[in-house]
């Protein structure tokens, strides 16, 4: 599976590479665009859902990191107060 990177900005200028094990991320978020943190952290979820998904059809087992980066995603968006998460680059 073709995994990628998704660098974000959150908010507080905090910039970050996110993990995707699935080029799926980029049918839910799009780069130069913002995003209020809601609907970032929802996007996420979908898309993350989707690539662990994938990794499950085709090895047996979810993908632990998807998993791990959505927690990392939501413990992150919590510490925000407000704002949007501005997607800079997608790295394949």
């Amino acid at each position: 599976m073709p995994e990628m990177r998704f660098h974000i900005r959150w908010p507080d200028g905090l910039r970050e590479a996110c993990y995707s094990p699935s080029l799926v991320i980029k049918d839910h978020l799009a780069v130069g665009q913002d995003y209020p943190i809601d609907e970032f952290v929802s996007l996420s979820r979908l898309a993350l859902g989707i690539a662990s998904e994938r990794v499950r059809a085709r090895y047996g087992f979810p993908c632990g990191r998807a998993q791990a980066q959505l927690a990392r995603i939501e413990d992150a968006a919590r510490r925000q107060d407000g704002g949007t998460v501005h997607i800079e680059a997608f790295e394949e």
